[in-house]
């Protein structure tokens, strides 16, 4: 039921009980490899913000699954992106079709480098218009910047019909837990969360394939070690570790001397928020050991066979 059909029944007396509503067990699956491409398309244009299309299909009403995506040569700025145009992307869809994908286009991405995810003015024009044309459409932001190796910063966003915010509708019916399990952040909040759009869940799937693919991405062949550096960058490398070492011994030798003035309840805090000298001493130590023995041994193989 739409707005205009609530003032028509005079407004107190409608009855949304028939409408569809969203509900908030709803989970996109993103696939590994769109997760990748999401990220290093959005590294790439730092600091400049990036978007493109995610392709997917509509499982059934609690589950979106996105498996792959490719970017879209859209400006941008390092604050917004300009929207799509719809004719541009129904011709894309038709021609996807035609090229035999089974996948549809089932939402947008972009990136937001450095300030969090969540839905701009521009943003929520350019999610309108994908909703036009298909009413699951789901935005995706991630953040590059704070995304780092074992956390990405993504969250996924749908609009929030203004006839339900008008009547004080909730947007989606509660049967599960698992949109509140994600704690939006303030800076959402401030800009309309809950209020013009609501967040979805994210999960991540991957198949044996992109599991293959993982595991082989950082993966350093045999003859790596024997690689041996140039002298000059090996003896720079050497100095410039030194002079941190040289540094993090100091700042540990005044460690060990405030300690012997605190508290046990000051010394459970003294290193939260700041560094750690013993860790990170110990840390360098190791390094730089095992780039000299890797360095020894690596010049003393080439000088036998060679």
């Amino acid at each position: 039921m739409d707005y205009s059909q609530y003032m028509s029944m005079g407004g107190q007396g409608a009855d949304f009980s028939e409408s569809q509503i969203p509900d908030n067990a709803e989970t996109i699956h993103i696939s590994s490899l769109a997760l990748l491409k999401m990220l290093k398309h959005g590294r790439a244009g730092v600091p400049m913000e990036v978007m493109g299309l995610m392709l997917g299909v509509f499982v059934d009403d609690y589950t979106v699954r996105v498996v792959d995506v490719f970017a879209m040569p859209q400006a941008g700025t390092g604050v917004s992106v300009e929207a799509i145009d719809e004719a541009y992307q129904a011709a894309m869809m038709e021609m996807l079709k035609q090229t035999g994908r089974a996948e549809s286009v089932v939402g947008w991405y972009h990136s937001h480098p450095g300030f969090g995810c969540w839905l701009s003015s521009v943003d929520i024009n350019t999610q309108q218009a994908f909703e036009r044309l298909n009413n699951r459409s789901v935005a995706v932001v991630i953040d590059p910047i704070q995304s780092v190796r074992g956390k990405v910063v993504i969250d996924a966003f749908r609009l929030i019909d203004t006839s339900m915010a008008v009547t004080s509708v909730e947007p989606r019916q509660s049967t599960s837990n698992i949109g509140h399990l994600h704690k939006p952040s303030i800076q959402a909040l401030i800009h309309g969360l809950n209020r013009h759009y609501y967040s979805i869940a994210i999960d991540y799937r991957k198949n044996q394939l992109e599991e293959k693919m993982l595991l082989n991405l950082n993966k350093k062949q045999w003859s790596h070690g024997m690689n041996v550096q140039s002298f000059e960058s090996h003896c720079s490398e050497n100095q410039v570790a030194v002079g941190k070492m040289l540094k993090l011994a100091e700042a540990y030798t005044k460690s060990v001397q405030e300690e012997q003035s605190m508290t046990a309840d000051q010394l459970k805090t003294r290193h939260v928020g700041k560094q750690d000298p013993k860790r990170h001493l110990e840390s360098t130590v190791e390094e730089v050991m095992s780039n000299n023995i890797v360095q020894s041994l690596a010049t003393a193989v080439d000088e036998q066979a060679l």
